[in-house]
């Protein structure tokens, strides 16, 4: 597999990686018509160098080599799922939980590692004109702009052309895909591994198009051009499911918002979100070297202004939360193991679960997909099968629709059919499993 062929099976989710493998400079990368960032080779792009470092290719070591060669130490733990680790917690940041997303510890852990000179400077998303993408950022005092979620493609493109030709370490957050790509480029060039002083893994439930930000604009109000985007706004005297999306109208210069619970499960249907995702099997950013996601868990998720789920998977990340813990800047408990998976259940079920199905698909249909970690490819019932096939239906009929109509009244029309679709399908398999839980619980007696 080479990367012509990722692209063309879109199996790429904009990384970026490979552009800096490219020893003819001619690669960059570009949007494609699906709202996707992709790599667009030159006559003389060196394929052969770029594709070692794709997280999406056959050839790749998988999460467990590489976890292995970068966060096994005598002191942590291993769990097939969770990967390495020292720490398992839930909770919050005193200082920036209300200007942050989830529980603000994100950006705890950036200015801890600036303020303990653990690194030099960040390579996070940032606002810039309008837009966000990824920035090099060193300044503590403007650390809150940093702390927002964005739900809109970027590419790690810009750090390795630059990173050389900066002073000191770097911190850099991503999703599991692109840390993937940052260990895989660290794994064939040692000086990064030191230049990279630590990375921060932001738990994923799915990468999605710049449409599905044009999307929500339409629906609360923005209906020409917009821009100070927000994705979270929290509702503090609410549950932390409880928020809102903003933008503010060109035209008008009002802020515009809408309740994303009035829109319906956008994660669960897979809406507007990117086909490789569907063949990436970490869902907890096993090769960071901390883990945050938000705590989708009882009691954590009854707060509106959020709370974290936190895996420290290497010493200096284990040091920042005990730090921060007896200084009293944080709020954690520590939990189990199956709290964790607990707090990422539709994830697993997704891509654990249905990746055989997703596998078996693509070879139906003569198309490529990546090597997966074999114990996660297993058999399921037809009812689940049936509910995978409604999802691969529901994501990309959400993008075909919206390329065809722009309106976003006009595709909720026309999705609505495979919408009620994939919820037919989902409501009969919960109840199949709920009859299996009975039959089991009777024979158990």
């Amino acid at each position: 597999m080479n990367i012509d062929l990722i692209v063309k099976n879109n199996l790429c989710t904009g990384c970026g990686v490979c552009v800096s493998e490219d020893q003819s400079h001619q690669a960059k990368m570009i949007w494609n018509n699906e709202g996707f960032l992709v790599p667009s080779l030159g006559k003389s792009s060196t394929q052969d160098k770029m594709i070692k470092v794709c997280p999406f290719a056959i050839q790749q070591k998988n999460e467990d080599e590489l976890g292995e060669l970068f966060l096994k130490q005598p002191e942590t733990q291993y769990h097939d799922k969770i990967g390495y680790y020292y720490g398992l917690y839930a909770g919050y940041s005193k200082q920036f939980r209300e200007t942050s997303s989830s529980g603000g510890i994100a950006t705890y852990v950036f200015n801890a590692l600036l303020k303990q000179k653990i690194v030099d400077h960040l390579f996070i998303v940032k606002e810039v004109d309008g837009q966000y993408a990824y920035q090099f950022f060193s300044n503590i005092e403007e650390i809150t702009q940093i702390s927002k979620t964005r739900y809109t493609p970027v590419t790690l493109e810009k750090l390795f052309q630059d990173i050389k030709k900066l002073d000191g370490k770097v911190a850099v957050s991503g999703v599991a895909c692109f840390v993937k790509a940052i260990r895989l480029k660290q794994m064939y060039d040692p000086v990064l591994k030191k230049k990279i002083a630590f990375i921060v893994g932001i738990i994923c439930g799915g990468l999605k198009s710049k449409y599905y930000t044009d999307y929500l604009a339409q629906e609360a109000g923005c209906k020409t051009e917009y821009t100070h985007v927000q994705y979270r706004l929290k509702n503090k005297e609410s549950y932390a499911l409880d928020y809102k999306f903003s933008c503010v109208g060109n035209l008008d210069k009002k802020i515009h918002m809408v309740n994303m619970q009035s829109l319906g499960d956008m994660w669960g249907t897979g809406l507007f979100k990117s086909n490789a995702c569907d063949f990436c099997d970490d869902v907890l950013t096993e090769l960071a070297d901390v883990s945050l996601g938000d705590a989708w868990i009882s009691p954590y998720d009854k707060n509106g202004l959020g709370n974290s789920i936190i895996i420290t998977r290497n010493n200096t990340a284990e040091k920042i939360i005990q730090s921060g813990l007896k200084n009293n800047h944080l709020i954690l408990d520590i939990i189990s193991k199956e709290k964790i998976l607990l707090s990422q259940n539709g994830s697993f079920n997704h891509r654990h679960k249905g990746m055989l199905y997703r596998i078996k698909n693509s070879i139906k249909n003569n198309k490529n997909f990546p090597k997966k970690r074999n114990r996660y490819l297993k058999e399921q019932s037809f009812l689940f099968d049936f509910v995978q096939n409604a999802r691969l239906k529901t994501r990309q009929k959400s993008l075909d629709i919206w390329l065809e109509t722009k309106d976003h009244l006009k595709f909720k029309m026309k999705m609505k059919p495979y919408l009620d679709n994939l919820k037919f399908f989902t409501l009969w398999n919960h109840r199949l499993i709920k009859l299996k839980k009975m039959l089991f619980s009777k024979k158990g007696l």
